[in-house]
């Protein structure tokens, strides 16, 4: 059976999610598809355009009708699987292809105002993930009250504290986006 380049991007977001960004290789999408590297180097030149049309899927849902939603729905998607983040950040910082959720925040608050919203964006999901990650293994010590005023109960249980915690983060997203689009606001 003969792949497409869908196969290959699924495979490459199922590797992504089974075993994070650095451990993402060629070998193991191929090996996921059961075949060999060099099979996958007839729909992808290189890692960074299979980086690029992982991105690409990854916020190919990304809608709203306005920034806030649009910052949302990204973070959503980049959340829903491990990693997400990481990939579609390194996708824009490099400028691999095109970003249509740059050019549908470009539309509503210009060209400086979605890159400063993206930017935002990126950092605030990569550090979510991060937190989330290492909070779901047990690597961080239960926090109370401490810095970015996250305080997880140290009486729930381990889902109850991380749903505590994904709430707050997304909560504390939520009052940077306002921050920002307040102060695009009074830019303009």
């Amino acid at each position: 059976m003969r792949n497409t380049l869908a196969d290959v991007i699924d495979a490459a977001l199922r590797v992504l999610d089974d075993h994070g960004l650095e451990f993402c290789s060629m070998r193991r999408v191929a090996a996921a598809l059961e075949v060999q590297p060099s099979a996958l180097y007839h729909h992808v030149p290189n890692k960074q355009t299979l980086l690029a049309l992982m991105a690409d899927e990854i916020v190919r849902e990304v809608r709203g009708d306005e920034p806030a939603r649009v910052c949302r729905s990204l973070r959503e998607s980049m959340l829903a699987i491990r990693d997400g983040a990481d990939v579609v950040a390194t996708a824009s910082a490099f400028r691999l292809g095109a970003s249509s959720v740059e050019a549908l925040l470009a539309s509503m608050v210009g060209a400086d105002g979605a890159r400063t919203l993206l930017l935002y964006t990126f950092g605030q999901a990569q550090a979510t993930q991060t937190q989330l990650q290492a909070h779901a293994i047990g690597a961080l010590p239960e926090m109370a009250g401490g810095a970015g005023g996250w305080a997880v109960d140290e009486a729930t249980d381990g889902a109850d504290s991380q749903a505590d915690l994904d709430q707050q983060l997304r909560e504390s997203f939520d009052r940077g986006i306002e921050i920002i689009l307040e102060g695009l606001s009074a830019a303009r």
